[in-house]
């Protein structure tokens, strides 16, 4: 049988590789928001990813953390 399980070790790697890029990338972090403002305020309008980013950014250098090393 020459034939790949969707549950196989290339499979899970190239899942997790996906979910590495997505996690650095940002785009899940924007999918999180896209989902809980549709849920949480049904019928107003999702920010694209540009109004997201500059919103993340803008609140980012207003409101600045403290990080250790």
């Amino acid at each position: 049988m020459t034939g790949t399980s969707s549950s196989g070790p290339l499979a899970r790697l190239l899942r997790g590789i996906r979910w590495y890029l997505r996690e650095i990338s940002g785009t899940a972090d924007y999918e999180r928001h896209c989902r809980r403002r549709r849920e949480q305020h049904p019928g107003e309008p999702v920010p694209t990813r540009r109004e997201y980013e500059n919103r993340r950014s803008f609140h980012r250098e207003a409101n600045p953390q403290g990080r250790c090393c």
